[in-house]
């Protein structure tokens, strides 16, 4: 049975943890010790008598407020299909919480309120859902018993977003009108809206192909020099980490970057047993041929599909700081387990998230402003670009000073 992972994005009391609350509920995926605590806790009573919010708004201070603050991981199964759902936060200051949600994610179901249709919050979140390439997107239209089930509200949106999915690149979406907070086409179809053609939403999750995205090379990263340095193990040097895309065979010739020296695999071992293969994902530890001065955050990769190795990078950066970015700033850059330092070159332009046009910088780039910038590392950087492998393509900027993460960067 696969997996599906998908995020639910919106702004704030658009139901997106009324929406998951649902289909846990529906999919009869709450034990029945949760049950008596969401009935006992519920103030905000729909017809099942619960509210279903409170399944996934875990934190006191969400349950206070009504809102959600971090993201809240949730897991259920039906009979063809595993889930996994990221519940973000839908406030602009939390904007950060949402792309690590999204970043993990197959899939991004957008709600959006009948009521109000596409706003702001919208369009930030299709244009993260842009930038991390995610393929498919389900717009789910809340809220649709507040404006009495009206055909001619949903088409109204649907068109509104469809002229924002147009101008993102965002080719397979998917439109749902329904109530989260009574059911309509969550697990079912509902009588209320007998002009929707379509088909409920978890009939549509469960059905979906996700193209699983192949990481283009072998790459494997070191995160711990094992040297035991003891009598049995006297000469022991082995290279620990996770292979991070492609696989790694015994007797591979490897080049290790970024000092650019080739040396052949010995060996490869997994839970402490030798094995001859190791595959995107697997811990496992690595021995060369040669003695050779490898250190924490270098890179193997085989001569195949060889990763740039640069002082200097392009990118789409999302700042997630209080604090303002300025062309010359310095910053740590983290990629994976190697962190540089690294100064800020040029701010090229920002994207403005409501009319999705590129737009001089007047100074500083602002909270949750999308940029595109040119970066300078210390030291040579390891690297591809996005589009061609996600988890090498991607990294963070973290404050000298107070060691806070401040935007997430794509290698452009």
């Amino acid at each position: 049975m696969d997996i599906l992972r998908f995020i639910t994005a919106g702004s704030v009391d658009d139901g997106k943890s009324t929406l998951i609350g649902r289909l846990l509920y529906d999919s009869k995926s709450i034990l029945q010790d949760q049950l008596e605590v969401l009935e006992k806790h519920s103030k905000n009573k729909n017809e099942d008598g619960v509210d279903l919010a409170l399944l996934t708004d875990g934190l006191r201070a969400e349950r206070e407020q009504g809102i959600t603050i971090d993201v809240a991981y949730r897991y259920f199964s039906t009979a063809k299909r595993k889930f996994i759902i990221a519940d973000a936060p839908g406030h602009v200051q939390y904007t950060r919480n949402m792309i690590t949600g999204a970043s993990n994610s197959d899939l991004m179901v957008i709600l959006i309120d009948a009521r109000k249709g596409v706003i702001e919050q919208t369009r930030r979140h299709s244009v993260i859902a842009s930038l991390l390439q995610l393929k498919k997107v389900a717009v789910a239209i809340n809220k649709m018993d507040m404006v009495e089930y009206s055909q001619d509200v949903f088409e109204a949106i649907k068109a509104d977003y469809s002229h924002i999915a147009e101008n993102l690149g965002l080719k397979e979406v998917t439109y749902f009108p329904i109530s989260a907070f009574n059911g309509d086409n969550i697990v079912s179809l509902s009588s209320n809206t007998d002009w929707y053609e379509g088909v409920s939403l978890l009939d549509y999750l469960e059905e979906v192909r996700v193209d699983q995205d192949i990481n283009k090379g072998d790459r494997f990263q070191v995160q711990y020099v094992i040297r035991p340095q003891t009598e049995e193990l006297h000469d022991y040097r082995g290279y620990a980490g996770q292979v991070t895309s492609g696989k790694f065979r015994t007797g591979d010739r490897v080049h290790i970057l970024p000092a650019g020296i080739v040396t052949e695999i010995t060996s490869l071992e997994v839970n402490g047993s030798k094995v001859q293969e190791a595959f995107e994902g697997q811990p496992v530890i690595i021995r060369v041929k040669d003695d050779i001065d490898i250190s924490r955050g270098d890179f193997f990769t085989t001569t195949e599909e060889l990763p740039q190795v640069e002082k200097e990078l392009e990118g789409v950066l999302c700042w997630v700081d209080e604090k303002t970015l300025k062309p010359g700033n310095k910053y740590l850059i983290q990629h994976h387990s190697r962190v540089l330092k690294a100064i800020v070159k040029e701010i090229d332009y920002k994207i403005n998230v409501n009319t999705l046009e590129q737009e001089e910088v007047e100074g500083e780039v602002r909270l949750n402003e999308i940029v595109r910038i040119k970066i300078k590392t210390a030291q040579p950087l390891v690297f591809d670009d996005f589009i061609k492998n996600k988890k090498t393509g991607s990294a963070i900027l973290v404050d000298e000073t107070s060691n806070a993460t401040v935007a997430a960067l794509i290698i452009q």
